[in-house]
């Protein structure tokens, strides 16, 4: 038995010219924006062009170029040889990007060459948001009817609370912080605007799952959950990151990042996190300050994947292959069969 895995992820340009197409692709997802065409159309055109040069900048602070492919790649590596080390079939794993390349339609073209019996798709998002994990599901699954990919396929839609998943984090943690003595840990993740969670996504109720769940097992007091990258002028869920960091120098604790909501090092972790913030903490006199790493290829959270891959597989219904863990009035969290 052949089993393809496809991993998801946001992908990110690979060189400068690069930049602006990739930002017209995020913004022209209308999970991202939702107008109808050609308004969605003209208003990523607008907003990719007047962001070109903020963004650039930003990429050529990593080597002009962002690093998520090649890190994926690599957690891509590392799942395979778990799964072939720990199930008694073939499997290969596949990248696929919703933004720039390797994007959806390539994927699936190559998953059909493969032929494998059954496929597994597993988003590099342990919290589900209609921004990412459902965006990139509903792509694959029109593509791969479009492509007549007519094979067994199930999914994850999110492991916030995996007990693997979460001591994966705590290694990389309890490293960083096994030095210090008063400290407060800063639990950082992507931002969305207020209204998209008032709308019914679940994506903050599980970034407070996965915190909670870290804490309770480092048995941590000393903790916020904080919010980056807030960009356009629609009020977003807080408090923002820097809001955080104020209050941290304010009350003259060490700050520890931890990238809560990534896994894979990119712009926002290496540029945002490491550069700007820490930038921020020191024009106000503040040195204290250390950044956790994504979990990368860390293998504690590879073997939390291969297990999330392995169960699933034991499933018997095809679609996803967890239960639902959202409170009803997440209206977003499509925990179902039908994407």
């Amino acid at each position: 038995m052949k089993t393809a895995v496809v991993l998801f992820n946001l992908g990110g340009p690979d060189k400068i010219k690069s930049v602006q197409p990739f930002l017209f692709n995020l913004f022209n997802d209308k999970k991202i924006i939702n107008l109808p065409n050609p308004l969605r159309f003209l208003l990523a055109k607008l907003i990719s062009s007047r962001r070109n040069k903020e963004a650039t900048e930003i990429y050529e602070q990593i080597g002009g170029k962002s690093p998520i492919l090649e890190t994926t790649m690599r957690q891509a590596d590392g799942l395979e040889k778990w799964l072939n080390n720990n199930t008694p079939h073939e499997n290969k794993v596949f990248v696929c990007m919703r933004y720039w390349h390797p994007m959806t339609k390539a994927v699936v073209q190559t998953v059909k060459n493969y032929n494998p019996d059954n496929i597994f798709l597993l988003p590099l998002y342990p919290q589900y948001s209609t921004a990412t994990t459902e965006s990139s599901l509903e792509e694959w699954y029109k593509q791969s009817k479009k492509s007549k990919l007519i094979k067994t396929t199930r999914h994850i839609c999110c492991y916030p609370s995996n007990r693997v998943f979460l001591e994966s984090h705590i290694e990389l943690i309890e490293e960083k912080i096994k030095r210090l003595k008063n400290y407060r840990i800063l639990f950082s993740a992507h931002g969305l605007p207020e209204i998209t969670i008032k709308r019914g996504d679940p994506y903050q109720w599980q970034v407070e799952k996965t915190v909670n769940g870290i804490v309770q097992l480092m048995n941590e007091k000393n903790y916020t959950i904080c919010y980056q990258s807030r960009v356009g002028p629609l009020k977003w869920i807080g408090p923002s990151t820097t809001e955080a960091i104020d209050k941290a120098i304010s009350d003259n604790v060490e700050i520890v990042i931890v990238p809560i909501a990534f896994v894979s090092d990119h712009s926002e972790t290496l540029v945002e996190l490491d550069i700007e913030y820490r930038e921020y903490a020191l024009q106000k006199n503040f040195e204290k300050y250390h950044v956790v790493p994504a979990l990368n290829i860390n293998k504690t959270f590879i073997s939390s994947l291969g297990n999330i891959v392995k169960q699933g597989l034991g499933c018997e219904s095809e679609g996803n292959v967890i239960n639902r863990i959202c409170p009803i009035h997440f209206k977003k969290c499509k925990n179902n069969n039908a994407l």
